[in-house]
């Protein structure tokens, strides 16, 4: 540029020094010599001029050229990448195509599956109930039977007796067949819901590119290859067998606190409530919220449990042995009075079987709660029509069925639901804990869980 301005410059100079060169001269004949060398210097002025000004240009042109390559370069890499672009949204329009299809499938399969829950459900149902009739009919027939023999020296069974007792047998396999069949399709159940969940979080993912899919071309303007893309595959949560305790189940994957089915060793399958939190696995074996549930039970209910697993329960004696006598566990109580004060404790424990009359040891470990149970006491289970020897009023006089000691003691967490009010006293034969000053607090909620010293236990 600047040549160009000193071109501009030198120029009008040139031709106006041959502008007064043509016009007539009234100097005289010695003037003439002068001039024409002040004209040879105006010409090499010019060709100086243009011969800068040629080089400029070339500078300026070589310049331009290279911005021009520059700028071709950056329009062909950004070309590869919107071929690239179009041809990975493609895959993943095609893909987007394959997950609705299979998860169209799958929906279907889940509504057959269902019908055909409901189906095997009122079929094991109407089997249970010819089984209690059978059943109640051999009873019948066998007591015949008996005075028969009696009577008679030697006598044959009854060929309907045989018949009856061949059908009976016939039914518990039909109905144990049913009862694995169900099992098998409620685990199928599960499976397949756990897909569509991963399936249509799939679909939210892809579904946030929708946006720029629409805006790039469906048909690629070069042959290129380019990776395919693979999306993760769908957990599966469920297995074969069936877990034996909440932390197999916490192991294998499944982080979601909620009900799911177990069995111990030796024993049968049975619904727990599984308390995922803070890493570790637990099955809760007793809680308290509103006092929706009636805790002055009989010692059969105390047995075998009682109450809902998604509200207020008592798991039962004989499950809770069946879970923690498969190895070393640890107990859990977590107390929560009406100010909102929160407290725990942990033991390890024993417990014995029932005709130890689920005997208790435990031994603090750790915590900031009061203690609702003595350590290192051995501790029998009582209720209000099953008396333990040495604790006959406990169960009568505090409510519910608990682990007593040599005398009745308040921290009894089965007994009657206590409601705050104000200005009132607790009762002592409600659910409450005594403080180190011996003041009585009411409980709001209780838990009591328990899970294996090794977490890594039946996997």
């Amino acid at each position: 540029m600047n040549m160009i301005k000193f071109l501009l410059f030198i120029v009008p100079l040139v031709i106006s020094s041959r502008t007064d060169q043509e016009l007539p001269s009234f100097d005289s004949k010695s003037s003439e010599p002068k001039s024409r060398f002040a004209m040879l210097d105006d010409v090499k002025i010019l060709a100086n001029g243009l011969l800068q000004l040629g080089h400029g240009l070339k500078d300026f042109v070589h310049k331009t050229k290279g911005q021009i390559n520059d700028i071709f370069q950056k329009l062909n890499i950004f070309d590869q990448s919107f071929y690239d672009l179009s041809l990975q949204t493609n895959e993943i329009k095609e893909e987007e195509k394959e997950l609705r299809r299979t998860t169209s499938k799958l929906q279907v399969k889940n509504e057959e599956v269902k019908n055909m829950s409901l189906e095997l459900n009122s079929k094991l149902e109407s089997l249970l109930e010819e089984k209690v009739l059978l059943q109640q009919k051999v009873k019948y027939l066998e007591k015949q039977l008996t005075n028969l023999i009696k009577n008679q020296s030697e006598i044959q069974e009854h060929p309907e007796v045989t018949s009856l007792k061949t059908f009976v047998e016939q039914q518990d396999n039909s109905i144990k067949d049913l009862l694995h069949t169900v099992e098998e399709q409620y685990r199928q159940l599960n499976q397949q819901h756990s897909q569509i969940k991963e399936i249509e979080n799939q679909l939210r993912r892809t579904g946030i590119q929708e946006s720029t899919e629409n805006s790039l071309p469906s048909k690629p303007r070069a042959p290129r290859t380019t990776p395919t893309l693979h999306l993760n595959a769908t957990k599966n949560v469920e297995h074969d067998d069936i877990t034996a305790d909440c932390t197999t189940i916490y192991n294998r994957g499944e982080h979601t606190s909620g009900i799911y089915s177990i069995r111990p060793n030796n024993s049968q399958v049975f619904n727990v409530y599984c308390d995922f939190k803070s890493g570790n696995s637990w099955t809760l074996i007793q809680y308290r919220i509103d006092g929706s549930q009636n805790f002055n039970e009989t010692w059969v209910n105390y047995k075998y449990g009682f109450g809902r697993l998604d509200g207020e329960f008592w798991m039962g004696l004989e499950k809770i042995y069946s879970v923690v006598k498969q190895s070393n566990y640890i107990l859990r109580v977590e107390l929560e009075d009406w100010k909102d004060n929160k407290h725990y404790t942990e033991y390890s424990f024993h417990l014995g079987n029932h005709e130890t009359n689920y005997m208790l040891h435990l031994a603090e470990i750790t915590g900031n709660g009061p203690r609702v149970l003595p350590d290192h006491k051995d501790l029998v289970f009582s209720t209000w029509d099953h008396k333990a020897k040495g604790h006959v009023n406990c169960p009568e006089s505090y409510s519910g069925g608990w682990w007593w000691h040599n005398v009745c003691g308040e921290n009894n967490l089965n007994g009657k639901y206590n409601k705050a009010r104000a200005k009132t006293k607790p009762e002592r034969r409600g659910i409450c804990w005594k403080s180190q000053n011996g003041k009585l607090h009411f409980i709001k909620s209780t838990k009591m869980l328990i899970r294996p010293t090794d977490s890594q236990s039946f996997v």
